[in-house]
């Protein structure tokens, strides 16, 4: 009869911990559609609500698009097999969601992204040290922080260039009307690479914890299907919400941006977005349409780009991993002391 009951429990607390996944999930989706929409919104091409519907259904439609290299990466390259349990994960999770909730409520567009990988470090950490962690993924994950937003920084203000001399000889109002609907594309693009890159996240953490508690086998090669359109369906519900604090941030703080430059930084952060995706390296999509957004209006002059926002910017980069792990190291020790 103990056995029965340890079983429903352990079942209980897989259940709530799946919902916790994707309570991130949608809270990622809630955090970063600045990403996706602060541009479009910002240059008047959509409208706030026209922008999250359009936006969120790029997120979803990611699910026909993309292979899950960054679900495995998380689920599976990062800690040693055997190391993850239910305390773990709970500790990773409340680390990823704290972090979250402070920067959305401050209106700092900081990475969902690294505030799962650094509640995942600190939870792991917290229970068997480091030498728990894997290089190799916890490498070309920190080693992104610094290329994704050079990256789109770099093909943001190339793009930038290319346009400008491309279209040098079109008057003002062309151009504009112009790129008002090519932003549509670039937008969707970016929208798409948004979901493909960020909701396997949050598969590849319930895909851990499926394996850790037996749910799934760790030789499978994808994880149950439930898992992958759950999440898909949640980051899109969350964009569906949308992230106003930090669309005002995103979109006129850091830089005025026309329709030509919004379809600059989109292109540029969607390219980075699907190279990444396809290496399987998670990546933060604010990283990437900030560096994106810095090198549009860098091309025009130097004063156009507010730096001091920009290095408010970088510094919520630089604490994210550390915050979020220190929380979740302490999550992981409440957890393990009440359960």
């Amino acid at each position: 009869m103990d056995t029965v009951h340890a079983a429903q429990v352990a079942l209980w607390v897989i259940v709530l911990l799946v919902a916790l996944a994707l309570a991130f999930d949608f809270m990622n989706g809630f955090h970063d559609a600045a990403n996706s929409i602060a541009t479009v919104v910002s240059t008047g091409v959509l409208r706030p609500t026209q922008a999250v519907l359009f936006a969120a259904f790029f997120n979803f439609v990611a699910i026909f698009v993309f292979h899950l290299s960054v679900a495995a990466t998380v689920g599976k390259g990062i800690v040693q097999p055997g190391v993850v349990d239910t305390h773990v994960v709970f500790g990773a999770l409340v680390g990823a969601i704290t972090w979250n909730v402070v920067t959305w409520y401050y209106g700092i567009p900081s990475s969902s992204s690294h505030a799962l990988i650094g509640g995942i470090v600190g939870a792991v950490i917290a229970k068997a040290g480091t030498g728990a962690l894997l290089s190799a993924g916890i490498g070309k994950t920190v080693l992104f922080i610094l290329i994704s937003p050079l990256l789109g920084f770099t093909l943001g203000s190339l793009m930038m260039v290319l346009v400008a001399n491309v279209m040098r000889k079109s008057s003002p109002s062309k151009v504009d009307r112009w790129f008002r609907r090519l932003q549509l594309v670039s937008a969707g693009a970016y929208s798409l690479g948004h979901g493909g890159n960020d909701a396997q996240k949050t598969i590849g953490i319930i895909w851990m914890l499926l394996i850790a508690t037996g749910y799934s086998a760790s030789g499978d090669v994808t994880p149950p299907s439930w898992v992958i359109v759950s999440c898909y369906l949640a980051i899109a519900a969350g964009t569906m919400f949308g992230g106003w604090r930090i669309v005002k941030t995103m979109g006129q703080k850091i830089t005025k941006l026309r329709p030509v430059g919004g379809f600059c930084a989109e292109t540029g952060g969607a390219l980075t977005l699907f190279l990444a995706t396809a290496m399987g390296i998670p990546v933060s999509t604010t990283h990437t349409i900030t560096g994106a957004i810095v090198g549009v209006g860098s091309t025009q002059r130097a004063s156009a780009v507010r730096w001091g926002v920009a290095g408010n910017i970088v510094w919520a980069w630089i604490l994210t991993i550390p915050a979020s792990a220190f929380v979740a190291a302490i999550a992981y020790w409440v957890s393990f002391q009440l359960y």
